[in-house]
């Protein structure tokens, strides 16, 4: 999944740049006025900075809709999730690794309003939804019955494979009880297995 999501998110981009490209060139003939040029910055709009850093930090879509500039925090590499945007009401940090860096870093270049919202609306609000540039997306991956918040279960899956322990991850998703991030534990059957196995080794 992960590859091919990747993939379509930048054909899609590179593909938003060269049509913005061809509309300038024929402005330019024509004397009009030209719109600002997608090839200089990172990202051609917000769709794909926005699945990054869901699949980075395993954010629900209504925070990540609520996201403000104030909230990250480049110097320490971390996010806040503040309580009232929060499902739970209680604010928690959520670490930014290299590639979540980069993509704040690179979004942040082209949307300097340092104290607005992260990812505004055309109007400057938050989205409340991005149904129809997501399902264009998931086509083209040939990606079937896939909603934005499995990105979140892709996250958590990924921790949890990677031998994060649970507790970890609960407090990384902000989930208020451990048996909601139960769901996750078949997927460590190894690591379970390891640690099991290090009562015989003590015995040697």
């Amino acid at each position: 999944m992960k590859r091919g999501l990747r993939t379509a998110l930048i054909d899609r981009d590179e593909r938003i740049k060269v049509e913005r490209h061809k509309a300038n060139e024929w402005r330019r003939i024509r004397s009009y006025g030209g719109l600002p040029d997608l090839r200089a910055v990172p990202f051609a709009d917000h769709l794909r900075p926005m699945v990054l850093l869901s699949m980075n930090t395993g954010l629900r879509r209504g925070e990540l809709f609520q996201l403000i500039w104030r909230c990250v925090d480049f110097d320490n590499a971390q996010l806040a999730v503040i309580g009232k945007t929060a499902k739970r009401l209680k604010t928690r940090y959520v670490p930014l690794n290299k590639e979540a860096l980069g993509v704040l870093r690179g979004w942040q270049s082209q949307r300097p309003d340092s104290n607005g919202l992260v990812f505004p609306g055309k109007d400057g609000k938050s989205f409340n939804n991005t149904k129809k540039a997501w399902a264009g997306v998931l086509k083209v991956a040939q990606i079937k019955a896939f909603r934005w918040h499995d990105l979140r279960h892709h996250f958590a899956s990924k921790l949890v494979m990677a031998a994060v322990d649970l507790n970890t991850v609960r407090e990384l998703l902000g989930h208020s009880d451990i048996k909601i991030t139960l769901r996750y534990a078949h997927l460590a059957p190894e690591h379970k297995a390891a640690a099991v196995a290090r009562l015989v080794e003590d015995l040697t």
